[in-house]
């Protein structure tokens, strides 16, 4: 089988890589790029511990191929801080209330969330069916929700200031 070379934005930086076409998403950011946030789990789509953001909305890096990627633009955990060593405001607010433990999860329930940031969600039935795809082991999601509809208000509460 050859590889076929693909062009595409990781973390807003412009990449060219070679790979294979059966490679997964989640193999290549992790293995051949070194970004490890996302993480291998259950490897059926239904925890989000690997979930990235393909073109702004979440997928699932463990079922999606790489070559997928092609004139894309992926963003992993480690391209969502806005300067180097700055949390964004939803990581702030994950840590402000404690809706991380182990941390294993926190990956994909923060890229997840972005989008209910952005439309400043903050009901929390809409944040709970809106993250029903991700799982947590260790916190207990409401702590999670909290964090997410904080970090929404915030994040309306600026838009409108």
């Amino acid at each position: 089988m050859n590889q076929i070379s693909i062009e595409f934005e990781l973390n807003g930086a412009p990449v060219s890589h070679d790979v294979y076409p059966n490679r997964l998403l989640l193999d290549v950011i992790r293995d051949d790029f070194g970004l490890t946030g996302a993480k291998r789990s259950c490897d059926v789509q239904v925890c989000g511990a690997c979930t990235v953001l393909l073109d702004g909305k979440p997928v699932s890096a463990c079922t999606t191929l790489a070559i997928e990627m092609d004139g894309r633009s992926v963003t992993t955990i480690e391209g969502v801080e806005p300067a180097p060593g700055e949390l964004h405001p939803l990581q702030r607010a994950f840590a402000e209330a404690g809706a991380l433990q182990c941390g294993f999860c926190t990956p994909g329930f923060i890229l997840t969330s972005l989008e209910l940031v952005d439309d400043g969600v903050v009901d929390r039935e809409e944040i709970v069916e809106r993250l029903d795809g991700n799982i947590c082991r260790c916190t207990g999601y409401h702590k999670i929700i909290d964090a997410v509809a904080t970090a929404s208000a915030m994040a309306s509460d600026r838009k409108e200031g």
